[in-house]
């Protein structure tokens, strides 16, 4: 009866789904790629999989995809001969993930139809499905269970915000949830959640957060000298990225870069909205203040190097680490606006000082954990935003330590991806 109804509803929705994606397709110059969203892959790019097994990796966009990299690796390496397939949700997950060296083939994530999921199900026909973080799409779900497909949650979480609507529509997640092989979650408070909705306790393991197993290194400065000169940028000129930022937070991260530079200190900053097509406003706020900039997408026309109080805005996906690993200081956006924030451990990883505001709902135990160690500082608005960045650019040495205090809490929290393989590897065929 609950599919019945979720079917219905799912009917209704599509005379809203069709306008949106070819609006957001337009939006962002991207193709909107229906045949894919509704379960149609190309036969040369099945073929192309030569008749090998099949592990299906979901990462709903880049964040997903990004906190994935560890697991993928770990995947290539115990199952050589297996092929790998990612699927996303949005344009910039897809973006980053036909990068990845360890991907066979990247498709969209087909819309929740049940003849479009079984449609791919059917062509793919995988040993295994790994979904990352809390995707639950019944239809899939329940489609993959007909066909006897080993369905696994992995860096699971279950967020403030979304338990309480969870909670209420328990009578509607649990046969859902019971569709999945296995559900790795990344605390013990996420397990007790995701019981509480309608788990199985059995099948619930603490897996622990694929975050903390990105590679953490401090680069050289002679690395660094010769990346920042990749992107126009003088060795010697200190660098404040504001990666992964929302509307309303630009704002604030110029009143801070430019009481820096009233301070007296030399800085450039790098903007990074973070979806690529807000880039437009971002430079109109930028044309509006009279504050120089260039776009990244422009910088290969550019001959002279930065000058401190310029912009370097970002309007691509995937060099954002990249970005962080060359500058003396990251701000993660998405967290001095209602958002949940965002990975805040990308930078620490880099042993680059990180700072980020009041709103990290999505990365609660990160925030606590990257703040119990000194390797980031909380910020509560904009006003405070310009008193922190403005005394730890003048502070080498505080901002060296952090840095510090940063990748020695990654080398402490390792060891998810062995946890989360455990589970994966005894589910997949032939496995060693």
């Amino acid at each position: 009866m609950i599919y019945f109804l979720y079917d219905i509803l799912l009917w209704i929705a599509l005379i809203g789904i069709i306008p949106y994606h070819l609006y957001r397709s337009a939006s962002r110059g991207r193709r909107a790629a229906f045949a894919e969203r509704f379960g149609s892959i190309p036969r040369e790019k099945v073929a192309a999989l030569g008749g090998k097994e099949i592990i299906w990796v979901h990462a709903v966009s880049v964040g997903e995809t990004m906190a994935a990299k560890p697991l993928l690796k770990a995947l290539r390496q115990r199952f050589p001969e297996k092929k790998i397939v990612l699927s996303n949700v949005t344009e910039t997950g897809r973006s980053i993930g036909e990068k990845l060296p360890e991907i066979d083939l990247c498709i969209y994530l087909p819309f929740d139809y049940r003849f479009a999921v079984r449609r791919v199900l059917q062509a793919l026909r995988p040993s295994l499905v790994v979904i990352v973080e809390t995707e639950i799409w019944p239809n899939f779900l329940r489609t993959a269970s007909e066909l006897g497909i080993p369905t696994v949650m992995v860096n699971g979480r279950i967020s403030d915000r979304s338990l309480g609507r969870y909670l209420k529509l328990g009578w509607f997640f649990r046969p859902v949830l019971a569709n999945f092989s296995a559900l790795c979650m990344q605390t013990d408070e996420d397990a007790r959640r995701i019981i509480a909705i309608g788990a199985d306790s059995a099948l619930v393991h603490v897996s622990k957060n694929l975050k903390y197993d990105l590679p953490s290194s401090i680069i050289s400065p002679e690395q660094r000298s010769l990346l920042k000169k990749d992107y126009r940028i003088p060795a010697s000129l200190p660098v404040l990225t504001a990666g992964s930022t929302h509307a309303g937070e630009e704002e604030m991260v110029l009143a801070a870069y430019r009481a820096i530079l009233a301070a007296g200190h030399a800085c450039l900053l790098i903007l990074v909205p973070r979806h690529p097509e807000r880039a437009g406003q971002v430079a109109d706020l930028l044309r509006k203040e009279g504050t120089s900039y260039t776009l990244r997408s422009e910088l290969e026309g550019r001959v002279e190097d930065f000058r401190s109080g310029e912009v370097l805005l970002v309007d691509r996906v995937g060099e954002l680490m990249r970005l962080y690993s060359l500058s003396d200081l990251v701000f993660v956006g998405g967290s001095l606006v209602p958002t949940g924030g965002h990975n805040v451990l990308e930078p620490a990883s880099l042993g680059v000082p990180v700072v980020f505001g009041p709103h990290m709902s999505n990365f609660r135990e990160i925030a606590t954990m990257i703040l119990a160690s000194g390797g980031g500082i909380q910020v509560q608005d904009g006003e405070e935003l310009v008193s922190v960045l403005n005394n730890l650019v003048a502070d080498d040495t505080r901002r060296a330590a952090m840095g510090r205090c940063g990748v020695a809490l990654m080398e402490e929290n390792r060891g998810a991806t062995d946890r989360h393989m455990e589970i994966i590897a005894s589910m997949v065929t032939g496995s060693s």
